[in-house]
């Protein structure tokens, strides 16, 4: 399963805890969670499984034991209380941002799981602050920094960071309608932190046709951290598949998330991926083409272009398969200086293709022979057998060409 593509099915919304039980019930070992676990001090003990039915599917349950701990809670987290919440007297406990993110980083566990722990926390942590008019650091968390929500969320970035997928895909998160009620009062549907999350990260929501809550701040920060397309599951073979319980039963489906295991075949789709950059150094660029290479692109090249006010630029373009979109895509904007990348599918008639050996005086060369309905329509000598003949024999590289030329159109059939 590790490094293909994942999949995530989210037609009843998503929560931390049903993600993490769709992942064990995918075949991450729970040891794997419970590792990070006792990394961050949480403990494996606090973690339940269990199989229950969600309208006639069998799904994984992940339950967190909450109870009381004041030593393992003070291990764990600075504990602020608060007495100016009255209305809400169980809600005193605060856990800071800041304390949680020194937590984590200061753990000793696996650095991707660290890294994509961090990344989840960052992103709801930045949520709140903007809609509580506070500082990243300062964010009081009072359900994501609760015990349950750290076990969902270390252990759903340990079972992620073991999985290692290529590409992760949604097709869109159910978010639900009407109201809530929290420590801050009544609020809208969708959860305005899980809004914001999806907001930054571009992600597609779609109502879900259900008058509560069906996506919490927890569960979009895990598909924002998480996903890289927005699409529809690519063509490829099943591998493995694994379904994770909600809390709820709900009236009109089965309350899961569901997670798929595909190994992506290449269905002849073709994708142009492209962008124009007109503040990055040249000697970026060269390097920017081999990441794209690296990441499975068939080709890669810079084009000179003029951008708006006339302002010489270039533009990145890269031809992937489908299965290898995502990956491309990504290796440009990690090695360029660009936001953001545009596609567009595109049809291409290849030639068969057949590489022979010639015989020369300066050696053998390899030539490249393409044909169209069985006819040779081209025959191009190798750059790098011409390159390493040239050196060997100290001659021009023209005239290893020349001399490779002769000798196929000599050898032919």
């Amino acid at each position: 399963m590790k490094g293909a593509h994942l999949h995530l099915d989210c037609a009843s919304g998503c929560a931390g805890d049903m993600t993490l039980a769709a992942l064990i019930d995918l075949g991450v070992p729970v040891e794997v969670v419970g590792d990070a676990l006792d990394a961050v001090g949480a403990g494996r003990w606090r973690l339940k499984t269990s199989r229950v039915m969600k309208r006639g599917i069998a799904a994984c349950d992940v339950k967190v034991d909450a109870s009381p701990d004041i030593d393992l809670t003070a291990k764990l987290l600075p504990t602020h209380t608060h007495d100016h919440d009255h209305d809400h007297p169980h809600d005193h406990a605060h856990h800071h941002y800041g304390a949680i993110r020194k937590r984590i980083d200061g753990a000793a566990m696996d650095a991707d799981a660290k890294r994509r722990a961090l990344d989840i926390f960052d992103r709801v942590a930045r949520a709140e602050a903007k809609l509580h008019g506070t500082t990243v650091e300062e964010v009081a968390f009072h359900e994501v920094g609760a015990i349950d929500s750290i076990v969902d969320i270390v252990g759903t970035a340990a079972a992620l960071a073991w999985l290692a997928p290529s590409s992760v895909s949604c097709t869109a998160v159910a978010m639900g309608h009407g109201t809530l009620k929290c420590a801050h009062g009544v609020l809208p549907v969708p959860a305005p932190a899980a809004l914001e999350i999806l907001k930054d990260a571009r992600g597609v929501m779609a109502d879900g046709g259900l008058a509560q809550e069906l996506c919490t701040p927890t569960g979009a920060a895990i598909l924002a951290h998480a996903v890289t397309s927005w699409t529809a599951a690519p063509t490829g073979t099943p591998i493995a598949i694994g379904w994770g319980a909600g809390d709820f039963e709900l009236a009109d489906r089965a309350n899961v998330v569901r997670a798929t295991i595909i190994d992506p075949k290449d269905n002849g789709e073709i994708f142009r991926i492209e962008a124009n950059l007109d503040d990055m150094s040249p000697e970026l660029c060269a390097h920017a083409l081999d990441a794209a290479f690296a990441a499975g692109a068939l080709d890669a090249w810079w084009t000179p272009i003029t951008m708006k006010k006339g302002r010489p630029a270039l533009m990145i373009s890269a031809l992937a398969p489908a299965a290898k979109k995502d990956a491309v895509a990504r290796a440009i904007l990690r090695e360029t200086t660009s936001l953001g990348v545009r596609f567009d599918r595109v049809d291409r008639l290849i030639t068969e293709r057949e590489t022979v050996e010639v015989q020369t005086e300066l050696g053998p060369i390899t030539i490249k022979v393409g044909r169209l309905d069985r006819d040779e329509i081209n025959a191009a000598p190798e750059y790098e057998s011409c390159r390493a003949a040239a050196e060997r024999a100290g001659v021009p590289l023209k005239r290893v060409y020349a001399a490779a030329i002769a000798a196929w159109e000599k050898a032919r059939p």
